[in-house]
């Protein structure tokens, strides 16, 4: 198998696929860029971008064995954290140390302390409100009229959800969306002026919050993350950067992720409509499906690791401070895992083995919870015979890591 050495930088077209224009303006390629350099080897170098020098890993095998390695490949903050963009050191932005993005034991103990909020026994709990809140909102929506289903039902409804575990203020949730917009805003991070405003938007955040910690602080312990953060010897002495990255950590994980791929609900029904039409006229498919909009969405395109030691992986030797970016969208559609990939199909036996909430010990903590919101949207939408045509042409957001919509004009129509 042919390999591109990084001293050649050969085709740099197809491997810099970290450059954010594309996913914004020619998805379709950087599907074809994925598929070109998954025939030609599972890691590739890229030399020069604006991110610098990465290591592209595409495929699944190859992901999961550096996810299976920690304690070779880092994700601690303090080395580069999860992004391809890399960390930048100035007084003006402090670093945001947020449990994904350290190395254990810090993230063990980190990773502990939230994780009640999403057990088995919790998504019991929320369930009926969660189907109560979701079946309000599909009621309210105009037949037969355009509107954004990004703004009107993916934000609404994983908005709503945030506010509820925050035990946060509920006339004031719109304000979640705002601040995860801010955290992951690549176009702002690019431009000094825009990044600064970006900055003032999350020291809101912070503020809000810190008032928010206050309240709590003297208060019994309450099943909130605030709640849970400040009751526990892990966190309650946490600094007010790691505070902020925390916080971060959980907007953006129970936003933009679930918000993604419920977008991607209606977007396999424009793109995939067989395979839209087999689960609506099977309901018993629905939980697969679930599984299967994840992995066809992937809606965080990307985690990235450095290497602590000089490493093998793939045939290709990873030195000791170089950066790595496991691209999970490639991995998602790997042939040699899921053939077809690129089509939307509720029957595919295995598509519980995506990567979309990655693997090993920074596993997605809320995946649950993701799973149980799409999974009764999906069942709602099937009760209404809810059909949803794409009536426009959807604006992607502006990353390579958060993989999603800004916005998606749809008509909407009940069978």
């Amino acid at each position: 198998m042919a390999t591109l050495a990084r001293e050649t930088g050969l085709a740099l077209d197809i491997l810099d696929v970290g450059e954010p224009h594309r996913w914004q303006d020619n998805y379709d390629r950087v599907l074809k860029d994925f598929a070109a350099m998954r025939a030609e080897g599972p890691v590739h170098w890229c030399p020069e971008s604006i991110y610098g020098p990465y290591w592209n890993v595409v495929s699944h095998q190859h992901i999961m064995e550096v996810e299976g390695r920690p304690d070779i490949f880092s994700s601690s903050w303090e080395k580069g954290g999860i992004t391809i963009a890399d960390r930048q050191d100035n007084q003006e932005e402090p670093p945001m140390p947020m449990f994904i993005a350290m190395d254990r034991p810090q993230h063990t103990g980190q990773r502990r302390t939230v994780a009640p909020a999403f057990t088995p026994a919790e998504m019991e709990r929320q369930k009926a409100d969660i189907r109560r809140r979701t079946a309000e909102l599909l009621d309210s929506l105009p037949v037969g009229e355009r509107f954004d289903w990004t703004d009107k039902v993916s934000i609404e409804l994983t908005t709503g959800m945030l506010a509820l575990l925050f035990d946060f203020p509920w006339e004031d949730r719109r304000l979640l969306t705002k601040w995860s917009d801010a955290a992951t805003d690549f176009e702002a991070i690019e431009n000094e002026e825009k990044d600064k405003a970006r900055w003032a938007t999350l020291y809101e955040m912070v503020g809000y919050f810190t008032n928010l910690w206050n309240e709590r602080a003297n208060k019994e312990p309450a099943p909130d993350l605030i709640s849970m953060m400040i009751h526990s010897d892990a966190t309650k002495n946490m600094t007010p950067q790691e505070y902020l990255g925390n916080l971060v950590l959980l907007i953006v994980g129970g936003n933009d992720t679930t918000r993604n791929s419920m977008s991607g609900a209606a977007m396999v029904q424009h793109l995939h409509p067989e395979g839209w039409q087999k689960m609506m006229a099977n309901p018993e498919l629905i939980p697969n499906a679930v599984s299967e909009l994840i992995r066809w969405q992937t809606p965080l395109a990307h985690m990235r690791r450095t290497a602590l030691e000089d490493f093998e992986v793939g045939g290709q030797t990873i030195r000791a401070g170089e950066k790595l970016v496991l691209w999970y969208l490639s991995a998602n559609r790997d042939e040699t895992i899921f053939p077809n990939g690129n089509l939307f199909d509720p029957t595919r036996e295995n598509s519980r083995r995506h990567l979309s909430f990655g693997f090993g010990i920074h596993r997605c903590v809320g995946a649950r919870l993701a799973e149980l919101q799409i999974n009764i949207l999906l069942e709602e939408m099937h009760k209404r015979k809810m059909a949803v045509e794409v009536v426009g042409e959807p604006k992607r957001v502006y990353s390579s890591f958060v993989h999603g919509f800004r916005e998606l004009p749809v008509v909407m129509r009940r069978g």
